[in-house]
């Protein structure tokens, strides 16, 4: 593909649609695509790569996964094989 100019369409995630719709693009910064205008609803927004941000469901899992590994990392929860361990023993 060429060099990207002002009007050309691309496909990009649109967060208003919910879904990858035709965009065109509106801004360009280092003749990469910046801004895009959906061609559907014509909402506005950064040029996403057509990646879908994360679901609310996903944000919380790494989180909690974050969370897990810097008290792992501080010593205050044991390993998940140390937990496996002591609950095989005592039964």
């Amino acid at each position: 593909m060429g060099e990207q100019r002002l009007g050309d369409v691309i496909d990009d995630y649109c967060v208003k649609c919910r879904r990858v719709t035709n965009h065109s693009i509106v801004s360009l910064v280092d003749a990469h695509a910046a801004k895009v205008r959906c061609r559907t609803c014509y909402h506005d927004h950064d040029y996403r790569h057509e990646q879908a941000p994360p679901t609310k469901k996903e944000l919380k899992k790494a989180e909690e996964a974050a969370a897990l590994a810097a008290a792992q990392a501080r010593g205050e929860v044991p390993e998940p094989e140390e937990q496996a361990n002591a609950t095989s023993k005592g039964a």
